[in-house]
């Protein structure tokens, strides 16, 4: 269920050329559209689509336009992980105000056999790539004896703040399932540009629910994960944006309670 156009166009060719270039020369590089500070701010509409995110990667994680669900990628799909827990294929025009892509191609690989934690799973990611000044981009395919996760439901203007709506999102239970998880560390020095520490999305196996991840234990599976060095931004330049408080007295104690 990938993302695609229905059309063709020598534009649509010229993508094809860049996709292709990028997934034989992969550079492990981030890009990313707007800022996690705007995103907290209300920035909820942006004009990057989901086929415009594919041509940057293959794998990532965001959100859509309005707040409306969580956004999960992974081999070039695209899933919008809805308010009431489930999940449906993206649509390639559909757009997202705030969204994180890398082609993933992981260094490493572990076989997870017993249960496992998600502080005990990210304790073997840190352990192989300790430093904290680098990302890192992680997926685990496996059964999941428990993944407990949320999203905030589509907002309308005038949009609040994201710390305003928290009281709204629903959380749901997803137990003794199969399923992909995908996310990102990202470094504390880069809190508010993106969301320092781990960010984790997560869909079933048959694509029908998710969402943001508060907490998991995995039953067994299997751990990709690589380290990422360079990070590009595309900065909006709408109006919305260009108001936008980025960098509030508040700011880090309030991503750590929008995300975790």
């Amino acid at each position: 269920m990938a993302v695609h156009s229905t059309h063709c166009s020598c534009e649509e060719s010229v993508i094809e050329m860049v996709q292709s270039f990028a997934r034989n020369n992969p550079e492990n590089m981030i890009y990313q559209t707007s800022l996690m500070s705007a995103l907290l701010s209300g920035v909820y509409e942006g004009t990057t689509t989901m086929a415009d995110l594919l041509t940057h990667g293959d794998f990532g994680l965001g959100t859509f336009n309005e707040l409306d669900g969580e956004m999960i990628a992974f081999n070039s799909e695209v899933y919008q992980l809805r308010s009431d827990g489930s999940a449906r294929e993206a649509r390639p025009e559909q757009k997202t105000p705030f969204a994180v892509m890398t082609w993933f191609k992981p260094h490493y690989r572990v076989h997870i056999e017993r249960r496992i934690n998600r502080q005990q799973l990210h304790d073997i990611i840190d352990r192989q790539i300790p430093s904290d000044n680098i990302f890192c981009a992680l997926r685990i395919d496996g059964h999941f004896h428990h993944a407990h996760t949320r999203t905030v439901p589509r907002q309308t203007p005038p949009y609040r703040a994201m710390t305003d709506v928290l009281d709204d999102q629903p959380v749901f239970r997803f137990n003794g399932r199969e399923g992909v998880l995908v996310g990102f560390r990202t470094p504390q020095h880069m809190q508010g540009i993106n969301v320092a520490g781990y960010h984790e999305h997560f869909i079933t196996d048959d694509r029908q629910g998710g969402g943001h991840l508060l907490d998991y234990q995995l039953e067994n599976g299997e751990l990709t994960f690589g380290e990422i060095h360079k990070l590009m931004i595309d900065l909006p330049a709408d109006s919305a944006f260009l108001g936008a408080n980025l960098h509030p007295e508040n700011l880090d104690a309030a991503i750590r309670a929008v995300e975790n």
